[in-house]
């Protein structure tokens, strides 16, 4: 008697509409539509995960930017600055600063103005 594996066919069906439930048209229910955007989402995700780091990293220059240039000194000299200060503070925290404790973020720029 011949196997068709007919049960694992649907199981592996079910699987991948289970998790394609939601996308538009045809791609979460014809299999072969469906696995095409499924496959294509987890090559977007695995870019997207990398692309995430750069676009925060954006964000936090943007911002500290922003705050240093009120403080009348461009983003580079700041960051040149800092170097200078031997002051070793991720753009991240630089960022918190700036927009939490506007205090101490003006203390930090008067050290690297003196550094300077």
């Amino acid at each position: 008697m011949r196997v068709k594996g007919a049960s694992a066919s649907n199981n592996k069906r079910k699987k991948l509409f289970k998790i394609t439930k939601g996308y538009w048209g045809q791609r979460k229910n014809v299999y072969r539509r469906a696995r095409e955007a499924y496959l294509a989402s987890l090559s977007r995700a695995y870019v997207d995960r990398k692309r995430k780091k750069r676009d925060f990293r954006r964000l936090w220059i943007t911002r500290i930017s922003a705050a240093v240039r009120a403080e009348g000194m461009s983003y580079s000299v700041f960051m040149n600055g800092l170097k200078k200060a031997g002051i070793n503070i991720n753009r991240k925290m630089l960022s918190e600063l700036a927009i939490h404790d506007d205090k101490a973020f003006r203390e930090l720029v008067a050290k690297v103005k003196a550094a300077l």
